[in-house]
C-alpha cells in the first residue's frame, strides 16, 4: 500500500490501547489519524471536519457486549452523512451482528484483535468506495450546473427574428409531448440544435440523447450500429455492442439524414420503429425500447415518396410533428446577432480580445446569399477573426465570400470555378421554383435523380 493513500480517518473507540494502536498503525498510510474516546463527540466532529472511513466501536462502557451504542452512534453519523463510509470494530461480533451492521449501513466490519494486513486491506477498499461516492457527487454536480446553463430557455439558438421565433412556439408546443417529430431544412441550418433543444425540454431530458448520421452509416452496418450484435455475429463482433437504439432507450433518438436511407433500410428502420423492439444480430432475445424519435433532412420527401424514393409508411411514422428550419437568407436580422456570438467565440478561443464587426461589414453579410446557412456564417466569421489584424471586422475580412446579390436578389458570379457555378445556378433555380425539385430539374435539364446527386454534391 502507498503511504497517504488513506486519506483521513476518524476511529471511535472507548479503549485507549486500541485507539494508540490503529494510530500508531495507520499514520504511515493516512494523511490524518484522528482519535476520540467519547462517542457523544461525533455530532461535532462531523460538524466541523469529513472523513474518508470512520471506524467506529460497537460496544461501549455502558453495553459491553449487545452491539446497540454501536448501532445508535452509526445511525447518528449517517443521519449526517448518509454517504459516510462506515467500518464498524468489535471484539465480540458474530455473523450474525455483521450481517445486521451491514444492512443498516455500514461498509464492512473488522474484529479485535485485527489483523494489520487485513485491516489496511479493508480499509483501501472502504476510501476507494468514498472516492467514488465523491466522483458521483461531482459529476451530479456539474450535470446540474450544465442542464441549468443548458435550459436556459433555447439558449444556444440565437436569433429574434419572427422566422425563428416561429421555430420557438413549436418546441414550446411539442417538447412536453413524446410525438415524433420530423425536423426539415438546409444543411446548416441547426437541426442537431434544435433537436437538442426540444430533448432538454422534454421530459425525457435527465436520459441520454443519442445522435446518428444516417448518412455515415453503410448499409452493411445498420443493423450493427442501430440494433446492436452479438459476440461472433460476424467477422469483426469481437465483443457484444449494443445499439443505438438501446442506448438512447428511456431518452431521445436523433436520426439525422434519414433521406439518404435506401429503401431496404427504410423498411427495417420502420418494423423497429413501429413495433418499439429490436433484436441484435446474432442474438433471438427482442429487446423492447422507449425513446423519443427525431428526425431530420435536407430532402423534400414528400417528391421522394412520389418517386417511389421514401417509404409513404415511414414518412407517416416520423413526421408526427414537422418542423421546418428558415434558412439563413430567410433571417437576415439576425445576422448581427449570430456575428456577435461567433466573434466572441473565436476571439476568445484565438486570443484575440476586443475583435467587433463593423456595420459596412454586416451589410455584406446580409446581402450575401448563405448557401451554407449558419454553418458557413460560422466559418466566415472564424476566418475572419484569425486573418484580420485589426479590432473591427471590415468588409475587405470577408473576401473570400464570392457572390454579391443584385438588385433583384438574384447572385451574381464572380467565381470562374465550375463547381461554385454549377451550385449557384442550382441554387438560383431550386429558389426561383419554391424548392420544387421537379419543376428545378426539368428548368435545369436534368433528371430528378441527377439533380438530387448534384444536391448532395453541394450539400444543398
Amino acid at each position: 500500500m502507498m503511504e497517504k493513500e488513506l486519506g483521513k480517518i476518524l476511529i471511535i473507540d472507548d479503549d485507549e490501547d486500541v485507539l494508540f494502536a490503529a494510530k500508531m498503525l495507520l499514520k504511515k498510510y493516512a494523511q490524518e489519524v484522528i482519535i476520540e474516546k467519547n462517542p457523544k463527540k461525533i455530532p461535532f466532529l462531523m460538524n466541523n471536519d469529513t472523513y474518508d472511513v470512520i471506524m467506529l466501536d460497537m460496544n461501549f462502557s455502558k453495553d459491553i457486549t449487545s452491539g446497540k451504542e454501536g448501532f445508535y452512534w452509526l445511525d447518528q453519523i449517517l443521519e449526517r452523512d448518509p454517504q459516510a463510509v462506515v467500518v464498524l470494530i468489535t471484539a465480540f461480533g458474530d455473523v450474525e451482528m455483521a450481517v445486521k451492521a451491514l444492512k443498516e449501513g455500514a461498509t464492512d466490519f473488522v474484529l479485535k484483535p485485527w489483523q494489520n494486513e487485513k485491516l489496511l486491506a479493508t480499509l483501501s477498499t472502504a476510501v476507494k468506495l468514498k472516492k467514488s461516492y465523491n466522483q458521483v457527487d461531482q459529476l451530479k454536480s456539474e450535470k446540474k450546473q450544465l442542464e441549468e446553463e443548458i435550459n436556459q430557455p433555447f439558449k444556444d439558438i440565437i436569433g429574434d427574428s419572427e422566422a425563428i421565433k416561429s421555430v420557438f412556439k413549436i418546441i414550446d408546443k411539442v417538447a412536453q409531448t413524446d410525438a415524433n417529430i420530423l425536423i426539415l431544412g438546409e444543411n446548416g441550418t441547426g437541426k442537431e440544435l434544435i433537436s437538442r433543444a426540444i430533448h432538454m425540454k422534454s421530459m425525457r431530458k435527465d436520459n441520454v440523447f443519442v445522435g446518428v448520421d444516417m448518412g455515415a452509416i453503410t448499409e452493411t452496418l445498420f443493423e450493427s450500429e442501430l440494433f446492436g450484435h452479438k459476440k461472433g455475429a460476424f467477422t469483426d463482433a469481437k465483443e457484444d455492442r449494443k445499439g443505438r437504439f438501446e442506448i438512447a432507450n428511456k431518452g431521445t433518438l436523433f436520426l439525422d439524414e434519414i433521406g439518404n436511407l435506401s429503401m431496404p433500410l427504410q423498411s427495417k428502420l420502420l418494423t423497429a420503429i413501429q413495433n418499439r423492439q429490436v433484436t441484435p444480430i446474432g442474438s433471438n432475445k427482442i429487446q423492447n425500447i422507449d425513446i423519443r424519435l427525431i428526425c431530420a433532412t435536407n430532402m423534400p420527401l414528400y417528391e421522394m415518396v412520389e418517386d417511389s424514393t421514401f417509404r409513404q409508411d415511414l414518412l407517416y411514422r416520423i413526421n408526427t410533428v414537422e418542423l421546418r428550419l428558415p434558412a439563413l437568407r430567410e433571417r437576415i436580422e439576425d445576422i448581427p446577432l449570430l456575428a456577435d456570438h461567433f466573434i466572441k467565440t473565436y476571439s476568445k478561443k484565438y486570443r484575440k480580445s476586443g475583435k467587433k464587426i463593423s456595420s459596412a461589414a454586416i451589410k455584406k453579410l446580409q446581402k450575401y446569399h448563405w448557401p451554407g446557412n449558419i454553418r458557413e456564417l460560422q466559418h466566415a466569421i472564424e476566418r475572419a477573426v484569425i486573418m484580420s489584424d485589426e479590432n473591427s471586422l471590415m468588409p475587405e475580412d470577408f473576401f473570400f465570400l464570392n457572390h454579391k446579390t443584385g438588385e433583384d436578389g438574384n447572385i451574381l458570379e464572380e467565381t470562374f470555378n465550375l463547381d461554385e457555378v454549377e451550385k449557384n445556378i442550382i441554387q438560383k433555380a431550386i429558389d426561383r421554383n419554391q424548392g420544387n425539385i421537379s419543376r428545378a430539374a426539368k428548368e435545369l435539364g436534368l433528371t430528378r435523380a441527377s439533380l438530387y446527386r448534384r444536391l448532395e454534391k453541394h450539400g444543398l
